[in-house]
């Protein structure tokens, strides 16, 4: 379904409000000193929150990613973008919603795109994609590498470096190593430095080196696989804590989405619920977050704490500054595209129809209800629009 474009952009405006013309390009300005910390980014394959604790999960398999998200700021109600990893990293690569169709990351025309990354090259960072894998797979390298990204992945191993590896890449505890490595070269140029870097272990077939922890890796389970994860991050943070840069490096933490996206709903909303939280951020007391909101506000949110000005053309809200008008996460999956919003949400289908639905406070159940149109053209006008400037090249870098 689509309205025409210039009320789609301007009920755009009504919810970015900085915004002018059929643009999403606005000045974000600090009032306070601009702080230039390392940054790095962990995206966890398939972390569901419900695998933690902290959510509910009571078979002890990240007994580390809990005891971090107690020191941490947490955002305990965020939602991933969609079921792939290319969607998860389309979020917070690009800050925009999914645009319908296939993701930015595996078109043709994805190279030059205004992204997180380009605010920090525009901050004289260092920019680095750390991928256990072969990072040609699900065109990756094309993406990052036409983004500022310099890519270490499988093929920069060398082969002393790899102590396990299966079909998906190297295993998340060599990683961690090549992490460091890369870190510590990285500290010496005196520049500061943002590493994104995607896990792989948690993912079929689950396998990962033995003797690490309890739950053999033969066993071949998602359980073993996620434990396995949470052990090379707690293996890896020992050793970034010993490092000289440590002390000014901030750690965001997130899940690309969750291990399961089907279910009897068209859009299982639990199963889009994912941990988010950000680590070291040495002047905000560790607590939680309970603002809705999505994964393309996680980077927005952060140069918010960094007191970033810069210039955005990024769809994605510092979540410190929703008021509750504000909150709201974009989900989709391979053929729907949704928005949650007010214990509301919108669903829309590639034949141009809707579903309209009320959740309960835990957005968990969801009941037909009739049409808001005023929700249901709101919803529109963010995918659409989204969509247009990708199609006429307005999401590329203005050089």
């Amino acid at each position: 379904k689509t309205i025409p474009n210039n009320e789609a952009y301007a009920i755009l405006k009504n919810q970015i409000p900085d915004i002018s013309s059929n643009s999403t390009l606005r000045t974000i300005a600090s009032d306070s000193i601009e702080t230039k910390k390392n940054v790095v980014l962990i995206t966890i394959e398939s972390l569901s929150s419900e695998y933690m604790e902290m959510y509910g999960y009571t078979f002890n398999i990240t007994p580390f990613l809990d005891s971090l998200a107690l020191k941490s700021l947490n955002f305990s109600n965020l939602y991933a973008t969609g079921n792939r990893t290319v969607r998860g990293l389309e979020a917070m690569t690009l800050s925009i919603p999914p645009t319908p169709g296939e993701s930015v990351v595996k078109r043709v025309d994805n190279k030059d795109k205004f992204s997180t990354a380009s605010i920090f090259t525009s901050k004289g960072y260092q920019v680095k994609y750390l991928y256990g894998g072969d990072a040609y797979f699900d065109n990756m390298r094309d993406f990052f590498s036409g983004n500022s990204y310099d890519i270490v992945d499988k093929t920069s191993f060398k082969p002393e470096e790899i102590t396990f590896a299966n079909i998906w890449g190297v295993c998340d505890g060599d990683m961690a190593n090549k992490a460091i490595k890369t870190m510590n070269e990285e500290a010496k140029k005196g520049k500061p430095f943002f590493n994104h870097w995607m896990t792989v272990s948690n993912h079929r077939p689950f396998t990962y080196p033995d003797g690490k922890i309890e739950i053999p890796s033969d066993s071949q389970t998602r359980e073993g696989g996620v434990k396995y994860t949470d052990f090379a991050l707690r293996q890896f943070f020992k050793m970034a804590e010993k490092q000289p840069w440590f002390k000014n490096t901030v750690f965001v933490v997130i899940s690309d989405h969750c291990s399961y996206s089907a279910g009897r709903t068209e859009i299982n909303l639990k199963n889009h619920h994912i941990p988010a939280f950000i680590y070291n951020l040495k002047d905000e007391i560790p607590r939680e977050v309970k603002k809705l909101s999505s994964q393309i506000d996680i980077f927005p949110t952060l140069f918010g704490y960094l007191n970033w000005s810069y210039e955005s053309n990024l769809f994605g809200k510092d979540i410190r500054k929703m008021q509750p008008k504000d909150e709201r996460a974009f989900i989709s999956n391979h053929r729907k595209l949704g928005l949650l919003k007010d214990n509301h949400l919108v669903i829309l289908n590639n034949h141009k129809g809707h579903n309209f639905y009320q959740t309960n406070p835990n957005n968990k159940q969801l009941i037909s209800k009739k049409t808001d149109s005023l929700f249901l053209e709101e919803t529109v006008s963010y995918y659409q629009t989204a969509f247009d400037l990708f199609k006429n090249n307005s999401l590329k870098i203005q050089k």
